[in-house]
């Protein structure tokens, strides 16, 4: 807490940052509640960061653990890269909601409650056999305002004629005007999107503004808070900013490869949660040549996307681990012919159906060694939601390069969540340069369709282009020629030729960075959406004195040319992954180092204060951290 000032009502506190969690049942409007909260904040000029929860179920049965909806919220005057470890302030509307979520509120942290919602109905359906509310432990424990949302609301919207069902769908609004209230952010950004949203429908975008400014009021004259809170906006590097979703800035990044290549881009897909958002937004760009295409089923959509790259368009296909499942033949047939595409996987919870709403990394092997025969593939991993737009123009400038199929790593906690992101200079972004052959050469040699480059690169031919017919299929083919063949020598230089093309990526590309000193007692290894999650507890480490630093790869396959000398250079090689350890047996594979992995596999991101506590008890073995411990609050045994 930094600073205080008095209001008539109430104390206004000064903080540097605030983490909030609105939870509800999956009707209660959370994630729209939980938007609009996200958009202001950013608008305000905080650093901001989300997690988005869904009900795995398309229609979970209201009123159950399973069905509860929930969006968590981080705004701060500094730099972030989490949405918060415990909460501040959790805000719920019903039992359900109460009790899946109350272990993460802090100690001392505000309860808001739709005390409505706690009714004999609703605690059956949550399998509680009394009212938590009336728990002495909780009032003891948390700070609990109770607010008759429901009537508060239905008194508000009276005016406007809606029916009963319609005016307690308005209640997500109360609670916005509130949490508005408590945290000092501003209505305007709200109105002005009610406005857009309903304004087809004057009685219910009146209802929504009345129900917002209520529930503003309701902070406004209660004395049940006695405080309200202030965060000051961010000092973040200059430029102009939109806060964006990681599925957001991918389809966005695909849009801008292919602008920076002169090509006209294929996406085909089949919906699959939670991939089917980039599907969404590349539909709202037929302007820009964008082509989608929503397949019957997953081979068809790999499938088009193949036959989209064969003639001469930037081919783009997305799912998730089941639907890569299905995809692995035809991204072989991909490899084989040496086509340029992207293969998006938006990682979910699995096995099979798995979790389908839940994070996870455990696809890394999959699109690794997904595929029979020698067929290796490029990888690449973003760390952030904003890092989706750079990792997609990348992907298609190695996918070009190197006419290969690239796949890409996303997760579902940053497909779902957001951040500001800073908007590029458009003429900083590197064109990618995209050349086909015209036709037969001038003096009437036959077109060599695998013939290669510095790349290894065969020639990207258009068809119908005259003098460049060639044979393409998933039958081994002969060097330089292209045609059929079963030659053990010839297979064995294809193989050979198709593995070089990628491992030779790595002398391309960047060298592995680093956050922290070059060598040491432990080094964190990371990839994809845990990224703000081990660097913020590298942070922490290293403020407290522990001799700690931070490598997050980027590029999976092939890795970075100077990570295994890295690696040699610390004690201890911490691998965080939200898998049963995919990258450290990889590591291990490539580098002979031993790594020690840090695991976890329960649908969720990791927390900053589990990282800091397996980075301090692998940097204090054998040393006295008494010091550290209290620094890092910390306590052992």
């Amino acid at each position: 807490m930094d600073s205080s000032t008095e209001s008539p009502n109430h104390t206004i506190e000064q903080v540097s940052g605030i983490t909030v969690r609105l939870a509800g049942d999956s009707g209660d409007g959370m994630q729209l509640l939980g938007t609009q909260l996200t958009n202001t904040s950013a608008l305000a000029g905080n650093d901001v960061a989300t997690f988005p929860d869904f009900p795995a179920e398309i229609r979970a049965p209201r009123g159950t653990r399973a069905g509860v909806s929930g969006f968590q919220v981080q705004f701060a005057s500094e730099e972030i890269f989490t949405p918060g470890d415990t909460l501040d302030c959790l805000v719920v509307m019903n039992p359900a909601a109460l009790v899946t979520n109350l272990g993460d509120l802090r100690k001392g942290g505000i309860l808001v409650v739709n005390e409505d919602g706690f009714i004999e109905k609703e605690f059956k359906l949550a399998k509680l056999d009394k009212n938590p509310l009336e728990d002495e432990i909780l009032e003891s424990t948390y700070r609990v305002v109770k607010v008759s949302m429901t009537k508060l609301t239905r008194a508000a919207v009276a005016e406007h004629g809606l029916s009963v069902k319609l005016a307690d769908r308005c209640k997500n609004f109360f609670a916005m005007g509130l949490v508005y209230w408590l945290f000092g952010r501003s209505l305007e950004p709200t109105l002005r999107f009610i406005e857009a949203k309903f304004g087809r429908l004057p009685e219910v975008a009146q209802a929504n503004e009345s129900a917002l400014r209520a529930g503003w009021a309701f902070g406004e004259t209660t004395e049940a808070f006695g405080i309200s809170y202030r965060v000051d906006a961010a000092e973040l590097n200059p430029g102009t900013y939109k806060n964006v979703m990681g599925n957001q800035a991918m389809a966005w990044g695909l849009l801008a490869a292919a602008e920076l290549s002169g090509k006209e881009m294929f996406y085909g897909s089949y919906p699959i949660t939670p991939a089917s958002d980039i599907l969404h937004e590349l539909t709202k760009f037929k302007n820009f040549g964008v082509r989608t295409f929503q397949a019957e089923d997953e081979i068809a959509a790999v499938c088009a996307t193949i036959g989209a790259a064969f003639g001469g368009t930037m081919g783009v296909t997305a799912s998730s681990g089941p639907g890569i499942a299905l995809k692995a033949e035809a991204m072989g047939l991909g490899m084989i012919m040496e086509l340029p595409m992207l293969v998006v996987n938006v990682q979910r919870g699995g096995p099979s159906t798995g979790l389908p709403t839940k994070t996870e990394q455990s696809d890394l092997l999959q699109v690794m060694f997904g595929r029979n025969g020698e067929s290796p593939l490029p990888i690449l991993a973003p760390q952030s939601p904003g890092d989706c737009f750079a990792v997609a123009v990348e992907a298609w400038r190695l996918a070009v390069e190197c006419m290969t199929p690239v796949v890409i790593l996303s997760d579902g906690y940053i497909a779902n969540g957001s951040e500001p992101w800073k908007i590029p200079d458009v003429a900083s972004i590197e064109p990618i340069v995209v050349k086909h052959p015209e036709g037969q050469s001038a003096d009437g040699d036959p077109f060599m369709p695998y013939q290669r480059d510095e790349n290894l690169a065969r020639p990207w031919a258009i068809p119908g282009t005259e003098g460049l017919m060639h044979r393409i299929g998933g039958l081994e083919k002969e060097d330089g020629t292209g045609n059929v063949s079963y030659d053990p020598a010839n297979h064995q230089h294809m193989t050979d030729t198709r593995a070089q093309k990628v491992a030779m990526i790595a002398d391309r590309v960047p060298e592995q960075e680093l956050f922290g000193a070059e060598s040491g007692d432990v080094l964190v290894v990371s990839w994809g959406g845990t990224y703000g999650a081990c660097h913020t507890a590298v942070q922490r480490c290293q403020q407290a004195g522990l001799s700690v630093s931070h490598a997050h790869v980027r590029y999976l396959n092939p890795l970075p040319r100077n990570l295994g000398t890295m690696l040699k250079q610390f004690k201890t090689v911490l691998v965080p992954e939200l898998n049963m350890g995919q990258l450290r047996m990889l590591l291990r594979h490539h580098y002979l180092v031993d790594c020690i992995g840090v695991n976890k596999v329960q649908g969720k991101p990791f927390t900053v204060t589990e990282l800091v506590e397996a980075i301090r008890d692998q940097a204090c073995v054998g040393k006295d951290c008494t010091v550290v411990d209290k620094i890092l609050k910390i306590r052992v045994g």
